[in-house]
């Protein structure tokens, strides 16, 4: 019994399918067949005017699209004009770069050939000033009080100074007492000046 209940109930559902089945490719095919002559009915229903209107709006295109390739070229020539202005710039600038890094080197060059001199000459300036010093200490302090005697009063300080203390007493014993004078007051001020800290 429960084999002929189950056959029963599978049955049905089988038509059922079938009947859908018909129904919707039946649908189809009637809605294919509408569209398809509606389709056929605006085709023959075009005039010739109208296939004309279209060719011209298609030239029309290229039209267009012959000013628009026009305009596009125009660009890429201002582009390449401008990217061949700034390859230049570039250039001129790297060439000045380069000028001015040999004009530094230059001048660091000429500033350590000026320093070389400066030192050359103020230690040849010393060394005369020591040997002179010298003669001066080892003269007779007679004839040493004689030639500074004669000497404006900062310059002989300025030996004076750099003396051995016997020496510039000597020497300063034979000035006369006005010069002796403002030589001392030369020599005490020569670093009243000087900072303290």
């Amino acid at each position: 019994m429960i084999k002929a209940f189950a056959r029963r109930s599978a049955r049905p559902a089988r038509g059922a399918l079938f009947t859908i089945s018909v129904l919707l490719i039946g649908s189809a095919v009637l809605r294919i067949g509408l569209n398809a002559s509606e389709a056929i009915a605006l085709e023959k229903s075009q005039p010739k005017t109208e296939a004309s209107e279209t060719a011209e709006a298609s030239c029309e295109t290229v039209g267009d699209l012959n000013s628009m390739l026009a305009a596009f070229r125009e660009r890429e020539e201002r582009v390449a004009a401008q990217e061949q202005q700034i390859k230049n710039r570039m250039q001129a600038l790297a060439v000045a770069d380069e000028k001015i890094d040999q004009k530094l080197a230059a001048l660091s060059k000429a500033e350590k050939d000026l320093r070389a001199t400066l030192a050359l000459a103020d230690s040849a300036a010393e060394t005369d000033l020591a040997q002179l010093t010298t003669v001066y200490e080892n003269m007779k302090p007679k004839d040493a009080s004689a030639l500074f005697e004669q000497m404006a009063p900062e310059f002989s300080a300025g030996f004076l100074g750099r003396m051995k203390p016997a020496s510039a007493a000597s020497i300063m014993a034979g000035l006369s007492a006005e010069r002796a004078y403002s030589i001392s007051v030369i020599l005490a001020g020569r670093n009243a000046n000087v900072p303290k800290e």
